[in-house]
């Protein structure tokens, strides 16, 4: 009966997850589409440059959001209500610093950053546009995520499931009134994106009209320790989006070498794609998480291991399927994208599509092992596997292959990055649970 009670738990909480962070995943998709559609080639290189800015914006908000709302829900599972309160008040002090830093660069510096992302003078503008907008915005995208966080965590997975789902439901909409009615260009694309975490906000609310939040902010001072124990066990959340970022600007440089704008743009199709597939496995880490960390707090181990044994079965059955689907469907789904039919952007996407995601397996299996260190309190393995994956092992292995085998060389990097990783990761498991 207890075992049936955990599977259920799994399947609500699971569930309400992946819809949630799928739908946060459609913020960017949602703009590659219409800027493919209304801004061509140009726009969309421009767009994939942009990209790794909201990796750091969302990586800091998941960051503050799975650090703080972990540790709260440690303490609800010990029934320390008061330190709930300290944690998500000092949370949101940690989110004003950082969402100070993100405005202030947005406002005085998004020209140099649209330049070291490697912006040319054909796509300066419309580079420039899209991150200045974006770090302007960064305060709601980063409350989004604690806020999310929190909700999902204080026994309201549906709540936030609909708060994201509403949010990019709201960026499809007005991406298309922006760009195409209105003639807004990729200032329309960016600021449909802005608002959509506004919206998600609003929606959540509810949580509190209705008085079901348990978490509230207190008059207390900035706590060193709560902060340090929130930025710790969130670290591998921001690592993940960092690389991310990083692994962007990585093959950007790298394929503006070989093949120019048009494989940049290329790549964006397949990184977009990449975005929406990563947000499965997060979602199925976020879902496990609450679940995990008051079984932690409860001292139930042997139900912290069912719900990461439904975790990896859950992972292991999507990756599949969605790597037949890849291979089959590569080619109309680069079309959807390639709005001039430009054959050297398809070949070129077709191609990458089908080496870049065989690493599906290996990358949902480090995401979820990631969260699970960090829900049991462990983040230095957490660190280890996600600093491996994301700095460590793919740089040096992208610019080797490249050097070797050109464009085949960059697709096959990020796959290898992950198979390595996530061997690495099995053995660090092994050695933390005996």
């Amino acid at each position: 009966m207890k075992q049936q009670s955990c599977f259920r738990d799994f399947s609500r909480y699971t569930a309400l997850s992946v819809l949630g962070t799928l739908g946060i995943s459609c913020y960017i998709l949602a703009d590659t589409f219409f800027v493919s559609k209304g801004l061509g080639t140009n726009g969309l290189t421009a767009l994939n440059l942009a990209i790794p800015v909201y990796n750091f914006i969302h990586g800091t908000g998941l960051m503050l959001g799975m650090g703080g709302a972990t540790k709260f829900s440690v303490c609800k599972g010990l029934d320390k209500k008061t330190d709930g309160d300290r944690i998500y008040t000092n949370t949101i002090y940690l989110a004003l610093l950082f969402s100070l830093l993100f405005v202030l660069t947005g406002a005085f510096f998004s020209k140099q950053l649209s330049l070291l992302l490697g912006a040319d003078s054909g796509i300066l503008a419309m580079t420039n546009t899209y991150i200045h907008w974006l770090l302007l915005f960064s305060p709601a995208f980063i409350m989004n995520d604690i806020l999310l966080c929190f909700v999902r965590n204080d026994e309201s997975p549906q709540l936030s499931m609909f708060a994201m789902l509403a949010g990019s439901f709201s960026n499809i909409i007005l991406d298309y009134v922006f760009i195409f009615p209105m003639k807004m260009g990729i200032f329309g694309a960016v600021f449909a994106t802005g608002l959509s975490p506004v919206i998600s906000i609003a929606i959540m609310l509810l949580h509190w009209i209705k008085r079901k939040n348990t978490f509230h902010l207190i008059k207390t001072k900035p706590e060193g320790a709560i902060i340090s124990q929130d930025l710790l066990l969130g670290f591998p959340s921001f690592i993940a989006q960092l690389a991310s970022g990083i692994v962007m600007i990585t093959f950007n440089t790298i394929i503006l070498k070989l093949e120019g704008n048009t494989g940049v743009a290329a790549y964006g199709v397949i990184a977009n794609i990449s975005l929406v597939i990563a947000s499965v496995y997060t979602g199925i880490a976020q879902g496990v998480q609450p679940l995990i960390s008051s079984s932690y707090g409860k001292g139930n181990t042997k139900q912290i291991q069912s719900v990461l044994q439904y975790a990896m079965i859950t992972m292991l059955v999507l990756s599949c399927l969605v790597y037949v689907l890849i291979f089959i469907f590569a080619q109309p789904v680069t079309w959807v994208f390639n709005s001039e039919q430009n054959p050297e952007l398809q070949q070129i996407a077709v191609s990458g599509l089908r080496l870049y995601f065989t690493s599906s397996v290996f990358a949902g299996y480090n995401i979820i092992l990631a969260i699970y260190f960090t829900s049991v309190e462990r983040p230095l393995p957490a660190h280890i596997l996600s600093i491996l994956r994301g700095l460590i092992l793919i740089i040096p292995i992208a610019f080797v292959f490249s050097a070797l085998w050109n464009m085949t060389g960059v697709w096959l990097a990020y796959p290898v990055t992950e198979l390595l990783a996530a061997v690495l990761g099995h053995r660090i498991y092994k050695h933390v649970i005996c």
